[in-house]
Formats: C-alpha cells, sequence, structure tokens
C-alpha cells in the first residue's frame, strides 16, 4: 500500500471515532455523559480485536475488545447486520454492571468486517442503591441488571420485549433509555462511516490498512521498551473502606521488548465492592501505559502484544463470582491504575533518554457520590457529582502538575458547571475551589486537588440523600516520584449544622455546626445541614528541600500552600510580606538534610 493512502485511511478511522463520539455526547441527557465524559468509543477488527482506541476512560478499550470476542462466541451464526448487542456482566468482561457496552458489528457487502463498540455509565442499572455504585451491596446478585451479553436490535429493529425487561428493573427507565439510544446512534455513526471508508477503498484495502496499523503499533511499541532500561519496579496502593485495608501490590518487570505486570501479593478479594475482574485488572493497567509509553502510537492490539498480566485468582484484582465489584472503577481498577502510573514513571526516571516524560501519580482517587430524590420540580433525579473528574495532575521531572487537571486515563475527563448540578437537583454550592496543601510537595509540586461544600436548596421533601463509595481518606494514593511526596488524601464530612457534639472531624473554616466523618453508605443531606468533600491532589517530583523558595513564596500568595508547610515541609523561611529569606532558608534547608544522614530509610 502507497503511504498515502495507509496515512489517509488511518485518520480517517480516528475521524470515525471522533464522530461517534460527539454523537454519543449530543444524544446523551447525562452530565456524567456529555459533560463529566464518563465514555468510551472504539473500533475492533472483525476477530474483535482492537484497532483504533477512541477517546474517554481508557480501561475500556481492552474491556471492549473481549466483550466482542464474547459476543461472537455466544453469537456464532446469528451476527447480522444492523444487530446491535449489549454486555454488562463485570465477570464476562465489563468493568462493573453501570457501565453498558454496545457492541455491533460492521458489515460490507454482506461480510463482517469491523466491531464498533462504546458505553456510558447508565442513569441507573436497578442495583441495591440509586447510581449504580452500590457499596451496601455483598455480592453481584444485589448490584443490578447484569447480561452477558443480549441482542437489543436485530436488523436494525428494536427488541422491545428485551429493551422493556431491562427498563423494568431500573430506576429512571426514560433516562436509562435515552442511554441506550445515545450508544445506538453512536454504533450507527460508526459503522455508517466504516461502510463509506470501505466503500471508496475496498475491503482489501482497507483491511490490509489496519493490519499495517496493528503491526506499526507492536513495531514501534517494542522499539521503545528496548530503549528503556531493564528491571523491576514495585508500587503499593492501600484502600480502606469501613474500617479496612486492602492492599494492591504490583512487581513490573521490564526485559527486551517486553513488560510483566505482576499483582501478587495483593489481599485476598474483599466482602466489599471494591473488587475487580480479570479484564478489568488488564484495563486498568493499560489505562496510563497508553498515554504514558504510546502517546505517538496508535492505541490498539499492536501495544496489547507486548504485555503480560499476572493476576492472583481470588483476589482483589482478580476476584471471583460472586464477589461484589460495583465500586471496582474508582477502587481495584483505580488502585491498578495509579500503582502501573507510579511503576511506569519509575522506570522512565530511570531513563536518561525518557526522564524527562517521568510523572507522578495524578488525580489517584475518585469519590463517587451519586445524588438522589425529589427535585425542585419535584421529579425523580439520579446523579454523580461530577467533580470526581476534576483530578490533579501529577509533578512532572520537568515542571508543577496542572491544578485542577484531570486524569492520566481518561484524557477528556472534566467536572460539570456548578450550574448544571444545581438546575437538576435541589442544592446550592456554598464553594468549589481549589484546596490549599493537596498538592505533593516537592522539587515540582504536584496539582491541587479541589474541595467543595452543597446544602439543601428548595428541596421539596426538605433535602435529598447521598450513596457514597469512599476510600483514600486515611491513605493517601497519589505517591510522587524521584524524592516528592504523594498529594494529600480525600475527605468527607457530613456538617450537621445543629449537631450533637461530634467533633470528628471539625468541619471546615466556614461551615457552622458538627462535623462527622462518612465514606461508606447512603446518609442524608437534610435541613440545614451541609456535605464537604476534598479530593487528592497530584503526587510530588523530587526532594521539597530543593523547590526554589521563590516558587513557594509564590504558591503561599496564590493560596496554594500554606505558611506552616512552606516553614516544615518545603524548608522556606518567609517575612511578613511574604518574601523568601534566602540566608534563613539555607541554613534550614542545610540542617533538615543533615539531620536525615544516618537515619534509616522508611519503610
Amino acid at each position: 500500500m502507497d503511504p498515502m493512502t495507509f496515512s489517509i485511511i488511518r485518520h480517517r478511522l480516528f475521524r470515525i471515532v471522533d464522530e461517534a463520539v460527539i454523537t454519543l455526547k449530543h444524544v446523551s441527557g447525562s452530565a456524567i455523559t456529555n459533560e463529566g465524559h464518563d465514555l468510551m468509543v472504539s473500533l475492533y477488527r472483525a476477530d474483535g480485536s482492537l484497532l483504533m482506541g477512541g477517546v474517554g476512560f481508557l480501561h475500556h478499550l481492552t474491556s471492549a475488545a473481549e466483550a466482542c470476542k464474547s459476543i461472537i462466541r455466544r453469537f456464532k451464526g446469528r451476527i447480522r447486520e444492523g444487530d446491535v448487542f449489549l454486555l454488562n456482566d463485570p465477570y464476562t468482561a465489563a468493568l462493573h454492571t453501570s457501565d453498558i457496552y454496545l457492541v455491533a458489528p460492521i458489515h460490507f457487502e454482506g461480510r463482517l468486517v469491523a466491531w464498533s463498540a462504546c458505553f456510558v455509565h447508565v442513569y441507573d442499572i436497578g442495583a441495591m442503591n440509586p447510581g449504580g455504585f452500590s457499596p451496601q451491596s455483598v455480592d453481584i446478585y444485589t448490584e443490578g441488571f447484569s447480561s452477558p451479553g443480549i441482542k437489543i436490535v436485530d436488523q436494525g429493529e428494536m427488541v422491545q420485549d428485551v429493551i422493556d425487561t431491562m427498563l423494568n428493573m431500573v430506576r429512571s427507565p426514560e433516562m436509562v433509555m435515552l442511554d441506550l439510544r445515545s450508544m445506538i446512534a453512536c454504533n450507527n455513526v460508526a459503522r455508517e462511516r466504516m461502510q463509506a471508508l470501505t466503500a471508496k477503498y475496498g475491503y482489501e484495502t482497507v483491511d490490509a490498512a489496519g493490519s499495517e496499523l496493528i503491526r506499526q503499533s507492536e513495531m514501534l511499541f517494542r522499539a521503545r521498551l528496548k530503549e528503556l532500561p531493564d528491571g523491576e519496579w514495585q508500587s503499593r496502593q492501600y484502600l480502606d473502606v469501613n474500617g479496612e485495608t486492602a492492599t494492591v501490590r504490583l512487581t513490573m518487570t521490564k526485559s527486551g521488548d517486553s513488560l510483566v505486570f505482576d499483582f501478587t501479593g495483593s489481599s485476598e478479594q474483599s466482602r466489599h465492592a471494591i473488587n475487580c475482574t480479570k479484564w478489568a485488572s488488564l484495563g486498568g493497567l493499560f489505562a496510563p501505559l497508553f498515554p504514558l509509553l504510546c502517546y505517538d502510537i496508535t492505541w490498539n492490539e499492536g501495544v496489547i502484544r507486548p504485555v503480560e498480566m499476572i493476576a492472583p485468582e481470588g483476589s482483589i484484582v482478580n476476584c471471583t463470582r460472586p464477589a461484589p465489584v460495583s465500586v471496582a472503577t474508582v477502587a481495584a481498577i483505580q488502585s491498578v491504575n495509579n500503582a502501573a502510573c507510579a511503576t511506569i514513571g519509575k522506570m522512565l526516571a530511570a531513563s536518561d533518554r525518557y526522564r524527562e516524560q517521568a510523572t507522578a501519580v495524578w488525580h489517584a482517587n475518585h469519590f463517587a457520590i451519586f445524588k438522589f430524590g425529589r427535585n425542585q420540580r419535584g421529579g425523580h433525579s439520579i446523579g454523580i457529582l461530577t467533580e470526581t473528574f476534576a483530578g490533579a495532575g501529577g509533578a512532572r521531572s520537568f515542571g508543577d502538575g496542572v491544578d485542577i487537571g484531570g486524569e492520566i486515563p481518561n484524557p477528556i475527563s472534566r467536572m460539570a458547571n456548578v450550574e448544571t448540578a444545581e438546575a437538576n437537583f435541589p442544592v446550592r454550592y456554598l464553594f468549589r475551589r481549589r484546596m490549599k496543601d493537596s498538592g505533593g510537595p516537592g522539587r515540582w509540586r504536584g496539582g491541587s486537588g479541589g474541595e467543595l461544600a452543597i446544602v439543601p436548596h428548595k428541596a421539596p421533601d426538605g433535602g435529598i440523600h447521598y450513596v457514597i463509595s469512599g476510600k483514600g481518606a486515611r491513605h493517601p494514593m497519589s505517591d510522587g516520584l524521584a524524592g516528592g511526596l504523594p498529594g494529600a488524601p480525600n475527605k468527607y464530612v457530613w456538617v450537621k449544622k445543629h449537631g450533637d457534639g461530634v467533633a470528628d472531624p471539625a468541619p471546615p473554616a466556614g461551615l457552622p455546626g458538627a462535623g462527622e466523618a462518612v465514606s461508606w453508605g447512603v446518609f442524608p443531606l437534610m435541613g440545614e445541614d451541609a456535605l464537604y468533600v476534598r479530593w487528592n491532589g497530584g503526587g510530588g517530583y523530587g526532594d521539597p528541600l530543593d523547590r526554589e523558595p521563590e516558587r513557594v513564596a509564590a504558591d503561599v500568595a496564590d493560596g496554594l500552600v500554606g505558611l506552616e508547610t512552606a516553614r516544615d515541609v518545603y524548608g522556606v523561611v518567609l517575612s511578613s510580606a511574604g518574601v523568601a529569606d534566602p540566608d534563613a532558608t539555607l541554613a534550614m534547608r542545610d540542617a533538615r538534610k543533615s539531620a536525615r544522614i544516618g537515619k534509616e530509610a522508611a519503610r
């Protein structure tokens, strides 16, 4: 194939995915999809292998490939043009039941030539708790509707009895139906554009371009791996849930042109819904690998081939049925993300050539808080606090992390406007802002996280309730790199205006009442009470004592670093005018470094 034709087809494949994403967002009526970008669209070859990884949450690229392969096995001989299949069983391919895959075959002149796949976190899935994250579930059976594969569109016609059966099991069926319609429309656009591309260039040419694209990706990725040092790098992540702590342990081994991610030593599967399945862990490690190591390589099957995963069966990262998994995407899967990001960062930092691309862990701890109840118009609403997608950038080897800077596993994540939440729910924001001292200290500071507080407002029932699947309030999860410190952990506080003397933790400044720490379960937001949430900052890079004093002074002036942190962590002495004293700072830092000598390393 001539290079020009190959390049045109490659770019057309990118544009097909982009147009399908735009369609998905335009049809969806859910803020978690069209503003939070909790979505994914990608293209697959006729055998279900990844052809063109799309945007959105990258955990799903490999899992959706398994979904396509599972549908091929399950419906062998019964796959026809115009069909659309639904799959959301976590023990088959999905991450959790709320993330529904719709996969659709793409035919040309009667021949199966490709697949398109997409997902959104649907409005509700009929789990024990509204919204899909179900912290009170003790097994998969209470986590909502689940299917290992079912046909919902048969040759272009909706299979209405199947859809009606599903909608009969969920809250707000009209919104769930809109989610399904948005994904059907997305797959329709992908199918039409792929058929047009194939009609223009011919099946053999387009298929050859796909094969070459996969070959090139594998060749380029293996070549990059050869340029990186061989070795082993380790990371540990701790998930504190309801007074218990689980551990995700990772040893990443790079040898020649291959990578092995070994999770041996991770905790056994939990009775809480923080577990994830094997396919979810595989997607979890690829989510940071794609952008960190393959930023200039097409994400497809070729990138997957050099990578091996070891995840012991029955562990928190490869649980067995019927272990609950509804919180997986913000629990075990995200811990796999973080651990992979940390080990990849360590490998890059060990390379003279690639050190500038090393990064500490970014936004490491989603908080899944779903509000539900009657809204100000008398209807029922369910929805997530999309600030969980706001994130925070990890520090890089050359600069600070981006404040409220998103996350690596989803390059397009963002939070909705305050007005969106206030329009859909009977709540009012007291504030939403960057959080002081949240970014991990280092030679380069981690990006700051944020904090918010909401109260009921014009609620017909006096308020609403919320489901919270929080963890990481005790152990920081945004690891630093090369001597950098982790970002501050999350925090969730129920502030009772007329409290009963509870004082642990104390409510944030400006919020009157008594504070009660909450993190797991269903809680009310009623009357004059408030909900306060703090989300983690990114990890720092390098020794905090090596940060330029002028940068610390500027951070203090901007409200990103407190005076005590400037002195106690960064070793910077500031005048009453906020100017760094160079002599006093040098003396303090020299004394701190001298005190380190002879001390045993922290374990």
